[in-house]
């Protein structure tokens, strides 16, 4: 990509340095960021200098920390707002957490990871994590993810788990390919994926797909319990019909 004439380094470099900030660490240095980048510092350093000046970053002058300021997500919304599946999810997701008490979720794949365009949450946190809107998480060892992936043509699917470097989240975690091929076909042949604490001990989730005009998955709806509150042959005669029936309303090849 570098060798592209047409491929602008600076606007990549740029975002990457937006990426970089998180909720764990919202203020950096420009010698954090440019260890976090792997980008030199004084790229590092026009970049947010830039940013700065368009109003996408804060600076904090006697910390020498950056920050990102509320500007910023007007670029994540102009992606939510040009996408009709997102206003129509957020009513539909929050009659689905309203009847299950749990938290829902929609999110598409995006590379090896799925990424959350829109959010139910229940009043009781499951996760360590606090997810939201714009929130990745590895596909492998996600309902959603499984059930994306089985949207996959086989000759993506091949190239995927070819590249995929499974990490081990939990004792639970599927990490073999052959099982995770398994697993994604089942997914793909039962219409449905239940993961149970693959991702983090506790969290226990199912997830069913959005499809388009034609049949094609372009999204993944699902919901998640704490694994101790319900077997498992139960959560998943409880929870699916909710599921398919929330995902009946989104499919668009009605």
């Amino acid at each position: 990509m570098a060798a592209d004439p047409d491929f602008m380094t600076s606007l990549a470099r740029g975002l990457a340095v937006i990426q970089a900030f998180s909720q764990q660490r919202p203020q950096q240095s420009i010698s954090q960021l440019s260890l976090k980048t792997s980008i030199p510092r004084a790229a590092v350093r026009r970049c947010l200098i830039t940013l700065a000046r368009l109003g996408y970053v804060g600076h904090d002058p006697e910390r020498r920390t950056f920050m990102l300021r509320p500007k910023v997500l007007s670029l994540g919304y102009a992606y939510l707002s040009s996408i009709p599946l997102v206003a129509m999810a957020q009513p539909v997701l929050d009659r689905l957490s309203h009847r299950l008490h749990e938290s829902s979720s929609v999110a598409v794949l995006e590379g090896d990871e799925i990424a959350y365009i829109a959010r139910s949450k229940a009043s009781r946190r499951i996760m360590s994590v606090d997810l939201g809107i714009g929130s990745h998480l590895p596909a492998y060892c996600t309902s959603l993810g499984r059930v994306l992936l089985a949207g996959l043509s086989s000759r993506e699917l091949g190239t995927y788990l070819a590249e995929l470097k499974a990490a081990r989240h939990t004792p639970h975690t599927v990490v073999g390919k052959e099982a995770l091929r398994a697993a994604i076909d089942a997914a793909r042949r039962d219409g449905f994926s239940v993961v149970d604490q693959e991702l983090e001990l506790g969290l226990r989730s199912i997830a069913v797909p959005i499809t388009d005009i034609r049949g094609e998955v372009i999204a993944a709806l699902n919901a998640s319990t704490h694994a101790s509150l319900l077997p498992l042959e139960q959560f998943q005669s409880t929870f699916l019909p909710a599921l398919r029936h929330a995902a009946a309303e989104l499919n668009q090849n009605a």
